[in-house]
């Protein structure tokens, strides 16, 4: 049994390094999303102020 140790801890750090990678992933998406946000909204406070001054 004791040569299946090592196997196993391959294993467990294989499937860390996944999730890891996977919540990064994630991070990165997300920060992304949050980018174009801003933009999107970047875009209607100009349009928004264009309004405002022909008022």
């Amino acid at each position: 049994m004791d040569n299946l140790n090592p196997i196993d801890d391959s294993f467990e750090t294989q499937s860390k390094v996944k999730v890891t990678r996977k919540r990064k992933w994630r991070e990165i998406e997300q920060l992304k999303e949050q980018f174009q946000l801003e933009k999107e909204l970047r875009a209607y406070e100009d349009s928004l102020e264009y309004m405002l001054d022909e008022f």
